[in-house]
């Protein structure tokens, strides 16, 4: 069952990590910018392009794939990203809407190395473990670097958390 897991996150090319690490690092790139350039807050609310981009891209690349066998471990990891996901935007809403000055970015880098870590420890996948552990560790930077040059900080732990280890499946994948 693990086996038949990581083999079909191999075979899709580690294509969840790639899609919303790149997505998350984009967004980040462009807030940064805009509010670097303009310091209004209200570009904030466009973090809420990475759900906007990311669900339905990887909901598109589910249905592209070859339907299996759909193992409980496949529905486990969903059941995680799900929880993970829906927490991160409650949290993000939360500090968005209602100006709570949250450390949103170390939460939210937090959540997802949880989430990263948990799904390499499921599937026995050493890499990807490491890349969780690396953004939960990196995850105290967004705590020490102030101001909207934290953005930058969050991009590149997504870089490490996500974006690595997606190509790594990718290039293990292509291998098989």
């Amino acid at each position: 069952m693990i086996r038949n897991t990581q083999q079909k996150l191999e075979k899709g090319n580690g294509a969840p990590f790639l899609i919303w690490g790149y997505t998350t690092i984009c967004v980040s790139l462009i807030v940064w910018y805009l509010f670097s350039a303009t310091g209004d807050p209200r570009w904030n609310y466009l973090w809420f392009l990475i759900l906007i981009i990311g669900a339905p891209v990887t909901f598109l690349w589910n249905r592209k794939q070859v339907k299996g066998v759909k193992t409980y471990i496949d529905k486990v990891i969903g059941y995680i990203w799900l929880a993970f996901g829906i927490s991160g935007v409650i949290v993000s809403s939360v500090a968005i809407f209602f100006y709570w000055p949250l450390p949103i970015l170390f939460i939210i880098v937090l959540l997802m190395g949880t989430g990263v870590v948990i799904t390499g420890l499921v599937i026995r996948f050493k890499p990807i473990v490491f890349a969780g552990l690396g953004g939960i560790l990196l995850s105290t930077l967004c705590l020490f670097v102030k101001g909207v040059d934290s953005i930058l900080i969050f991009a590149a732990i997504f870089l490490v958390m996500m974006v690595i280890p997606g190509h790594i499946l990718y290039y293990k994948g292509r291998k098989q």
